[in-house]
């Protein structure tokens, strides 16, 4: 190893031995998702932004105005449909940033990984804050659709691989509890954001520019403060007092080997575990996409106890139903997040594939059982399907880096999961084409609204079937795929670690206290709770 002091953002510096508290590292880890998680509360953004000229109406681009011209015009408001593509560009450009950068992640360490998250993330809220106030959208795509996805990206996967290091007795609890972050990254940032622009607003401003700008600082320290909260474990280190498992039938799928990640996309059970994570996503996605309009269209007046179908209302009646429909969305979201933490917890009970069978089998029950608890008008029924397929949603987000881990080993995890994001952006198309284009297609053969939902379904059952069988199909890795002893050890020497435990040169080896760990939680669960108290909120609506 060099005599040279390692920088402050290397590897070795986060390297740490047996006096380090491992329950300190997922606080970090929170830090970081609860602030890329805003991704999925950038909706809040849409109207505000659509009128930023106008003010109180939006000027709106005439027809000449294509959207090559609404990225440098500054004479009419963006519309919503073109504002609407940040959202995709979020997550194509996480995929790719994921798959691209995994592997100088492994060997750059977490910490500097999440640094760079830290300012493309938060800086690109910054660019976008100059964007809007010049009102050039070209800004904003580059800023937070580009640099921000960017930063999605390296900050969705930096504590994967660390994580599953630290907690290999609970490998699923330690990915769950980082993603559930992800998941609720959105129920602080939206009404937080809301809050902001209300208090920024002037005649002559929406509050937008001013939001982005503080929201972006807060993130880039929120995110530094997670980064910097990353260590490592010595190479060989296990839990005080934990045996890893003897090799037997019932956890034959977890390998003591590792795969490098250049090998990845020849091996086939990485395609069918991206297979089962493509299916499982695009029905969530699908469903999410349709949950809150599909209530309104399927009950009606029944949400208000208005004996009339949709159609039949007036503009109050449909305007007290949406707030019933908020609040039911806000209902899976905490299902959503819960789902991250509890399904992954209980995979490291059950074992990740046959969490993935619950997933898909459960899972096309509910979907198949939704069309006739609409047609009966049980509200109950309907509503608790929702709730478990979204927390299986989640579920699986939370589970699969686990899964990566027990077939692929944990040197090159984090890359592996990089690359397996690239069937989160599949499904982001899959998913909510196939359902709109399904309402649509039934919609215009005149089929009333409260059915039009039923055949699209039946689509998404036979989408778990598929991934059902690919996961069954799941089988341990052919032993021709892992690294040998020497590419073994070529590739820790590349991710700057030290070939045994008592070879460490640590610079953060000091005993960490009951205090500073209860510190470390709490600067997370405040806001996190803060988030959920909002929600709750609009939940109680649904209840009233």
């Amino acid at each position: 190893m060099s005599t040279q002091t390692p920088g402050l953002l290397d590897k070795e510096r986060t390297i740490v031995g047996s006096g380090f508290n491992r329950w300190l590292v997922p606080p970090a880890a929170l830090a970081i998702h609860l602030c890329i998680g805003m991704a999925y509360g950038f909706s809040v953004f849409w109207l505000p932004l659509s009128k930023a000229l106008g003010i109180k109406e939006a000027i709106k681009c005439g027809p000449d105005v294509g959207f090559v011209a609404q990225l440098l015009t500054t004479t009419c408001d963006w519309p919503v449909a073109t504002l609407g593509w940040m959202y995709t560009l979020f997550f194509v450009f996480l995929g790719l940033s994921a798959a691209i950068w995994g592997g100088w992640l492994e060997h750059a360490g977490p910490r500097k990984a999440g640094v760079v998250a830290a300012f493309c993330w938060g800086g690109g809220m910054l660019l976008s804050a100059l964007g809007i106030y010049w009102h050039q959208f070209w800004l904003m795509v580059l800023g937070s659709g580009i640099i921000g996805g960017i930063g999605l990206g390296l900050g969705y996967i930096s504590p994967v691989s660390t994580l599953i290091k630290w907690f290999p007795d609970r490998r699923g609890m330690a990915t769950g509890m980082a993603i559930m972050g992800f998941g609720g990254g959105a129920m602080i940032g939206a009404p937080l954001a809301a809050e902001l622009m209300k208090y920024f607003a002037t005649p002559s401003s929406v509050g937008v520019w001013q939001t982005f700008a503080l929201m972006g600082s807060l993130y880039i320290v929120a995110m530094l403060l997670g980064a910097f909260g990353y260590r490592v474990p010595a190479t060989g280190w296990k839990p005080a007092g934990w045996t890893p498992p003897v090799a037997s039938t019932s956890n034959a799928m977890m390998t003591k080997h590792h795969v490098h990640v250049k090998r990845i996309w020849g091996i086939p059970q990485f395609w069918l575990v991206w297979m089962v994570l493509t299916m499982n996503v695009s029905a969530g996605i699908g469903v999410i996409g349709m949950a809150s309009p599909m209530l309104q269209e399927v009950f009606g007046g029944a949400l208000i106890n208005v004996a009339a179908k949709f159609g039949e209302l007036d503009a109050i009646q449909k305007t007290a139903i949406a707030g019933v429909a908020a609040g039911f969305a806000a209902l899976l979201s905490l299902f959503n997040i819960a789902g991250r933490f509890f399904w992954a917890s209980l995979s490291d009970k059950l074992g990740r594939k046959l969490t993935y069978t619950v997933f898909f089998v459960l899972g096309a029950f509910l979907y198949f059982s939704i069309p006739a608890s609409a047609g009966a008008g049980n509200l109950l029924m309907f509503v608790a399907a929702f709730c478990i397929i979204l927390s299986m949603y989640g579920g699986a987000f939370a589970t699969v880096p686990a899964y990566l881990a027990d077939l692929f080993g944990t040197q090159n995890v984090g890359a592996i999961h990089g690359r397996l994001l690239t069937a989160w952006a599949t499904a982001g198309i899959i998913g909510p084409v196939v359902v709109n284009y399904m309402r649509q297609y039934q919609l215009d053969m005149g089929i009333p609204r409260e059915q039009v939902y039923n055949q699209t379904m039946y689509i998404l059952v036979g989408m778990l079937v598929v991934g059902l069988i690919c996961n069954l199909l799941v089988r341990p890795v052919d032993a021709k795929y892992f690294m040998t002893e020497s590419e073994l050890a070529e590739e820790k020497r590349l991710a700057h670690e030290s070939s045994t435990a008592s070879t460490l040169v640590s610079y953060d080896n000091n005993v960490t206290s009951s205090l500073t760990v209860a510190l470390a939680w709490l600067a997370v669960s405040l806001p996190l709770a803060w988030g959920v108290y909002r929600t709750m909120l609009s939940v109680g609506q649904f209840f009233n």
